[in-house]
């Protein structure tokens, strides 16, 4: 059973920085590739990054290259998102995502959200 649980969100100043963290309590992360998105209020979630179930492929929104990375450590069961010259318009509310290959059909699961909250 997949269940993920974000942690890491707060409130930082522009330019700052912020690591969000992803557990699939689970205990399977190592089957999943993982991602982060976000969504801000009034508009529609958006893709932020993604990465292999090795961790040796990832991908990025246009928005955050170059300033965010994310990465994982399947013993752990956790993935990361490091946050870098953040800017206001960061600010949303930031959701894990693992995708599974099982049996040929691909399942989507999602955590809970945790707040980012960037002040200019």
């Amino acid at each position: 059973q997949v269940q993920l649980v974000e942690s890491g969100g707060g409130l930082v100043q522009a330019g700052g920085s912020l690591r969000l963290s992803c557990e699939d309590l689970g205990r399977n992360m190592h089957n999943y590739a993982m991602g982060w998105f976000r969504q801000a209020p009034g508009k529609e979630r958006e893709f932020v990054a993604a990465i292999s179930w090795s961790g040796g492929n990832t991908g990025y929104g246009d928005s955050v290259k170059g300033r965010f990375t994310i990465s994982r450590d399947n013993a752990k069961n956790t993935v990361y998102l490091q946050m870098n010259s953040l800017k206001p318009e960061d600010t949303a509310v930031y959701y894990c995502h693992a995708k599974e290959l099982r049996l040929g059909v691909w399942y989507d699961y999602w955590g809970q959200g945790t707040q980012v909250t960037v002040s200019s």
